[in-house]
């Protein structure tokens, strides 16, 4: 959906590429009729010149751009010879070559294949054939009027014919190398995506694994202790209350959106990482020569493990695109947790990830994933004032709050 802004840009830009091929038109007839003397050489170079006139038309609304340029190039070449034949002839010369128009002819020729190539390799394959077909016709028929005699014609003919094939077969391979390096990156994230969920579903069974451990730990020593020590014994079914009920809330929030894991596949061994790890972050990237200056905002308090968990993976990973990428010095964390929202901001000040489109797209596909499979939000892009900004807010249950 457009802001509302963009309808009027995208009505004056409109507009304005309209009159700058009108204005083009005019001027081109103004060049071709004006001068007394044959458009060769240097003096071709202004009508050459104001080809930069159709060019916001031809980008913007290549077919009707097409119409006007082959329209303009038929009445420029027609022009073209009957000026120079009258000319020719109020001198007593008889026009045996036609100079001028063939000058003209040959111009507007090289851009209407350019034109015809740019549709090539942003319309569909149909359009484009008709495009060129019409085009080439229209350039046929102009070469009447500028060759005479059937060998000179003919060889017109295959000049003409071998330039718009050409021209529209380095578009058809723009267009399809273009095509084809969408789709490896649509697939790549694709990839990417199933690989992350994959990575979540090992980390989220290393905590169901410790959840259970100390579940059966606690309930072992309540069974032994309970008719003996019956204080033991509830701190220990306190102890498995509390583990229970973060582990059932993180199952609810996670296990919905996880894809089916690969048997066999080896869970690390490490416990699952929390904003207590941030030093170690800090360190390595201090390490990397970047410095990280980071701020905590309302009360530091104890998260549910599946939110410190992505929490620590998003400022993990932005922390590693700053080092990485972003070329910066430094970095700032802010880490905010009012509100029911655990809310982070990374930001630098460097050059960004727009240099390392594909490196940058895996890394933020896999933070926007955590985020979204704890319905949460994540946003990350360049900032106006230069650098870039990572930000992810991640709601809390209820009984944090």
């Amino acid at each position: 959906m457009k802001a509302p802004l963009d309808a009027p840009r995208s009505l004056l830009g409109e507009a304005l590429a309209w009159c700058s091929g009108i204005a083009y038109v005019l001027l081109l007839y103004i060049v071709v009729l004006s001068t007394g003397r044959e458009l060769t050489g240097m003096r071709l170079l202004p009508a050459a010149l104001l080809a930069v006139l159709l060019l916001p038309l031809a980008l913007r609304r290549p077919l009707p751009a097409l119409a006007l340029l082959s329209t303009v190039s038929f009445a420029a070449t027609v022009r073209a010879e009957s000026a120079m034949a009258a000319g020719q002839r109020v001198m007593g010369i008889v026009p045996l070559v036609q100079t001028q128009a063939w000058q003209i002819a040959s111009l507007q020729a090289v851009l209407t294949d350019l034109t015809v190539g740019w549709i090539a390799a942003t319309r569909s394959r149909r359009t484009a054939i008709v495009a060129a077909l019409v085009a080439l016709g229209v350039q046929i028929g102009g070469a009447g009027y500028y060759r005479e005699g059937s060998s000179s014609f003919l060889t017109a003919l295959v000049f003409l014919t071998l330039m718009m094939v050409t021209a529209w077969t380095v578009g058809r391979s723009v267009r399809e190398r273009h095509q084809h390096t969408a789709d490896l990156r649509a697939r790549a994230a694709e990839q990417a995506v199933v690989a992350e969920r994959l990575r979540i579903a090992r980390e989220l069974h290393d905590m169901v694994a410790h959840s259970i451990g100390v579940i059966a730990i606690q309930a072992g020593v309540g069974r032994r202790v309970i008719g003996t020590q019956p204080s033991e014994a509830r701190n220990a079914l306190a102890a498995i209350e509390d583990t229970s009920r973060d582990t059932l809330a993180g199952l609810r929030r996670m296990l919905g959106a996880l894809r089916q894991t690969v048997p066999g596949d080896g869970a690390p061994l490490d416990p699952a990482p929390g904003l207590a790890e941030l030093d170690v972050l800090v360190e390595r990237a201090q390490d990397a020569g970047v410095r990280v200056d980071i701020e905590w905002r309302g009360e530091r308090r104890s998260l549910p493990t599946d939110i410190e968990l992505s929490a620590y993976r998003i400022m993990q990973e932005a922390i590693t695109n700053v080092v990485r990428h972003s070329g910066a010095p430094a970095c700032r964390v802010a880490i905010d947790c009012r509100e029911g929202d655990l809310s982070i901001e990374i930001t630098d000040e460097g050059r960004g990830l727009s240099g390392l489109p594909g490196a940058a797209g895996y890394g933020l596909t896999g933070m926007r994933e955590r985020a979204a499979l704890l319905h949460g939000e994540f946003t990350a892009g360049p900032r106006p004032e230069g650098g870039f900004r990572v930000a992810a807010r991640l709601p809390l249950p209820v009984a944090v709050t």
